[in-house]
């Protein structure tokens, strides 16, 4: 009687592996097209890989492009608010640097008053200006740059 318990267990274990077997060589002639023509699916596959790697050819150029400009795109910001004139209460002036990595860029000044808002713009080159700043104009380059 055991003799039989253990064949009908290996029977069940063979039908399993064959079954597993079966399953997978469908799989592989599944991938076959239906006209058998191997060869145009490579040469299509090829051609695919192809328009892919002169599309990556192509995005390399672009980001090398890209990366060329960024030491010059506005990267940083730095933003001081105080009272220019001393007679508004509420900081209502702003300082504002934009620059780039290398410290290049500009510096926008509102200076709020009663009567009057005065705007100024000063270049600033690897970190100073190219004409006097104010204490609040350097405090803002100097936050943006991170000093």
């Amino acid at each position: 009687m055991s003799a039989l318990v253990v064949a009908v267990v290996a029977l069940g274990l063979l039908g399993a592996w064959l079954t597993f077997q079966v399953v997978a060589l469908r799989r592989k002639v599944d991938a076959v097209p239906d006209d058998g023509n191997v060869v145009a699916v490579l040469r299509d596959l090829d051609a695919r890989l192809r328009r892919a790697e002169e599309v990556d050819v192509e995005l390399d150029r672009r980001i090398g492009l890209l990366e060329a400009q960024m030491p010059f795109a506005v990267s940083r910001v730095g933003v001081v608010a105080y009272d220019a004139f001393g007679n508004i209460a509420g900081n209502l002036s702003r300082s504002i640097a934009f620059l780039s990595d290398r410290g290049d860029g500009l510096v926008l000044s509102v200076l709020v008053a009663r009567a009057e808002t005065l705007f100024y713009a000063k270049e600033v080159r690897g970190g100073h200006g190219t004409e006097e700043l104010s204490p609040e104009e350097r405090l803002a380059v100097d936050r943006a740059l991170g000093r």
